[in-house]
């Protein structure tokens, strides 16, 4: 490990009370996953803990005051990691480590077990009647993205205007018949969900906020690549074997949204030189897998059958 890490894996330790007393040589650290933030599994005489070290930048676009919240609420009901300490004001997060869970991928979600237990500890989150600090509004958030990146005056890939404009129908769709909303995750990647094999937790709530709970659902859907094998069995477990058309039809929409927004936020990435992944190939990937489901028949019956309720 650079001695850079070593320190600021130290410094943050310092302001943990857990583990401030430790001698840095009884700590162990391993480097775990993560595109933007650093992560560390820390081996101590009091445990297994995962150290969360923000990334550089993040602050542009995340509130660490509303993370902490959704940490903390969906820590108690169970379905976060044992959350042990957050700093509100960078993010610094120390968490209890899971044994015996796998961090999940598109790969281990084909086994419709693990997309199950996924569906019911999203749908636990949703109906956990603790709202979270902040709205999710996907295309508020579209326009602050899209202004960041005019500050940096970065590059968008061709056309991302013209299917914006496109999108208003989606808006005005789900303006016709405007739904309570739910604490959400908002950000399901595959990789922030870890199966035991009897539960799935989820983790990483830097995008949560009070949301349409079909959001997370066809998000996870689009970022560990469901088939129709997996999105049946995700909202049959969701809603216990009745599923409601309208929440279907509502998912589609947000499976082509969900690109259009973090399209941008791999610019951000990409601007901000990130080096985790080619993050411009995962932007334009994303827009052009956006345009493909929005020019589909399916959604266009997906707007006019939200309209029509």
């Amino acid at each position: 490990m650079e001695l850079g890490e070593s320190k600021a894996i130290a410094d943050a330790l310092r302001r943990i009370p857990l583990l401030a007393g430790l001698d840095v040589g009884e700590i162990t650290s391993e480097r775990l996953g993560g595109l933007t933030n650093r992560n560390y599994l820390l081996g101590t005489p009091k445990g297994k803990f995962v150290l969360r070290i923000p990334g550089e930048g993040t602050s542009e676009y995340i509130s660490r005051g509303n993370e902490a919240h959704a940490a903390r609420v969906t820590s108690d009901i169970g379905v976060n990691a044992p959350l042990i300490h957050f700093d509100d004001k960078d993010g610094v997060q120390l968490a209890g480590f899971i044994e015996g869970a796998l961090t999940m991928n598109a790969e281990r979600f084909k086994d419709l077990g693990s997309v199950q237990r996924a569906a019911l500890s999203l749908r636990k989150v949703h109906g956990c009647q603790q709202p979270f600090l902040n709205r999710f509004e996907l295309f508020q958030m579209i326009d602050e993205y899209l202004e960041i990146l005019a500050r940096k005056d970065a590059p968008l890939p061709d056309g991302y205007h013209d299917v914006k404009r496109e999108a208003e129908s989606v808006r005005r769709a789900l303006a016709t018949r405007p739904l309570p909303s739910a604490p959400c995750h908002c950000d399901p990647l595959a990789e922030n969900f870890l199966d035991t094999g009897e539960m799935v937790y989820v983790i990483d709530w830097e995008y949560a906020g009070n949301n349409d709970p079909m959001w997370d659902l066809g998000d996870l859907s689009v970022e560990a690549g469901f088939g129709p094998d997996q999105e049946t069995a995700l909202l049959e477990s969701y809603f216990d074997g009745r599923v409601p058309a309208g929440e279907r039809w509502r998912m589609v929409l947000y499976k082509a949204m969900c690109d259009l927004l973090w399209t941008l936020w791999g610019i951000i990435q990409h601007v901000n030189e990130n080096p985790a992944d080619d993050f411009w190939a995962y932007a334009v990937g994303r827009f052009e897998r956006c345009k493909k489901l929005m020019g589909s028949p399916a959604f266009g019956r997906s707007i006019q059958a939200t309209i029509d309720g």
